[in-house]
């Protein structure tokens, strides 16, 4: 048995693969602990794991402001502190960090003892964690196609992002039953990352009249905080009743992407991960503000590889009709499916199982360091 310390706190997109991770290791007979943020999408993420172990950390977001840029420093630091104290106790053969605010104190403590440290990243274009510790890091795994200056070749291992075992595409009339929905209406998905989205909820609520009158339902995850849990029911040109349901929080991914005949989405890479996992087609419309841009260029590679438009947030304005012509356009809907499907053909999270394996064998901890330290 080897044990890993997974740092993925903060967003859903970096905790998601992490609780996919530890949960393939420890299916194999490891210890995992996962790192974890303050923040109130964490807590509520976690709780459908009670199985795993989970240690919060502090730690805010980046920033160049000057007030939260202090901020940042001075929780990097307690971060650290945290991160040595639960390395010297935990000693863990690996330690693996998904990026965000909270993998760097935790790959640098690992540095520190000498610990093989690996990193994840997801996005197309590469964050500020992986950036400034790729070099450092015994293997980086990065998206097809994508290098990060500084990170040798033989360190760099290609995968996707694990997805949790769970997320798996239904009958989509079955969840669309179990999520409260007409099983015979269309069904539209508003998603804004594991924080929400207000211009999309938004847009949510301000067409959902005109989406009613065509008989297509909604159901948008509006973020936590964001707004209370709410149905709205309105009717179809034929006076069919027709449903939007907006809540805050939804842990039901595999039912929510199953049920959708289409998804309106932010383009984090975990949610585009999810989207291929289910195979469902969808429009995303980048967040401008991401860093480094980093969502557009995720969007951009979705649209290239055919699994569905890209709307700028610039031109909401045109996304009513773009939703209603390809909600009811059953021909590109299935030529989308099959692209998706082609686009899930690598298994990331066995690639990583099995070389993180690999790595504790041989790190100072595992078996082959053990020997190397009796031998000396």
């Amino acid at each position: 048995m080897s044990r890993f310390l997974i740092s993925c706190g903060g967003t859903g997109g970096h905790l998601s693969p992490g609780i996919s991770l530890a949960e393939g290791l420890v299916a194999r007979g490891h210890e995992a602990r996962l790192l974890i943020s303050m923040k109130k999408v964490d807590a509520r993420l976690i709780e459908k794991y009670p199985h795993l172990k989970f240690e919060r950390v502090p730690g805010t977001g980046f920033s160049w402001h000057p007030a939260r840029l202090a901020r940042f420093a001075v929780s990097q630091v307690s971060a650290l502190r945290c991160c040595l104290g639960l390395v010297r106790s935990g000693r863990p053969d690996v330690v693996v960090g998904f990026g965000g605010f909270t993998s760097a104190p935790a790959a640098v403590a690992g540095r520190l003892h000498g610990i093989p440290v690996a990193l994840h990243e997801a996005n197309r274009v590469p964050g500020l964690a992986i950036r400034s510790l790729g070099r450092f890091a015994r293997r980086v795994y990065l998206p097809l196609g994508i290098r990060v200056g500084g990170v040798r070749s033989a360190a760099t291992r290609h995968a996707g992002l694990p997805v949790r075992s769970e997320i798996v595409r239904m009958p989509g009339a079955s969840a669309r039953q179990a999520l409260g929905l007409d099983p015979k209406q269309k069904v539209v998905v508003i998603l804004g990352g594991s924080q929400g989205a207000s211009v999309l909820n938004a847009w949510a609520r301000s067409k959902f009249e005109a989406l009613a009158l065509e008989k297509v339902q909604i159901y948008c995850v509006t973020g936590l905080g964001k707004s209370a849990a709410e149905t709205v029911v309105l009717t179809s040109r034929t006076g069919e009743p027709v449903k939007a349901i907006y809540t805050p929080f939804c842990d039901r991914i595999a039912e929510l992407l199953s049920a959708a005949d289409l998804v309106v989405s932010r383009a984090g890479a975990g949610t585009i991960a999810e989207l291929i996992r289910c195979e469902v087609p969808a429009i995303l419309v980048p967040y401008p503000h991401a860093a480094s841009d980093h969502q557009r260029a995720n969007a951009a590679f979705f649209e290239r590889q055919g699994g569905g438009l890209v709307v700028e947030e610039s031109s909401l304005g045109g996304l009513h009709s773009e939703v209603l012509e390809l909600a009811f356009n059953e021909w590109l809907l299935r030529q989308f499916r099959g692209n998706l499907k082609r686009m899930d053909r690598m298994n990331s999270l066995d690639v990583m199982l099995s070389d993180l394996e690999a790595m504790a064998r041989s790190g100072p901890g595992g078996r082959l360091g053990r020997s190397a330290e009796v031998a000396a």
